[in-house]
């Protein structure tokens, strides 16, 4: 058996090093966290599930199909009732229109078509900048 070349040698070893070890920085963070009360994470999600209906309500009252997320900082919305198909140019037109961004989700998807109506809109974001937002989207309807 003869030795795999340097570079073959390199790469096997820093896929290693990041598969098995990637998150070691991040363990001292999750220790400092682990230490903090209770309220602190009651209160991030409680602020987060506030900061997430600010939008989600507007994208409804623009006439957008909803799905409110239990778990993350994206609201994803259908683009169909406001008889658009393509969230790409959706996602495209949307500054220009109401000087708001959203993320096409048909990039996430192994078939695009099947993510082609739906768009996701973040909500990590301070409150007034998300009820500006919301302004902004009325202009859709």
């Amino acid at each position: 058996m003869t030795a795999a070349p340097p570079l073959v040698t390199a790469v096997r070893s820093a896929k290693q090093y990041l598969t098995y070890v990637s998150a070691g920085p991040f363990q001292y963070a999750i220790a400092e966290a682990l230490a903090l009360p209770e309220s602190y994470f009651t209160g991030f999600r409680d602020d987060l599930w506030a900061k997430r209906d600010v939008p989600a309500s507007g994208l409804e009252e623009a006439g957008l199909t909803v799905y409110r997320p239990s778990g993350t900082y994206f609201i994803t919305a259908d683009i169909r009732p406001l008889g658009e198909t393509d969230g790409i140019a959706f996602c495209r037109a949307l500054p220009e229109r109401a000087g708001v961004v959203a993320i096409p989700t048909a990039v996430f998807y192994d078939h695009q078509d099947m993510g082609a109506p739906f768009v996701r809109f973040a909500f990590c974001k301070r409150t007034g900048v998300l009820e500006e937002a919301v302004k902004r989207l009325a202009r859709l309807h």
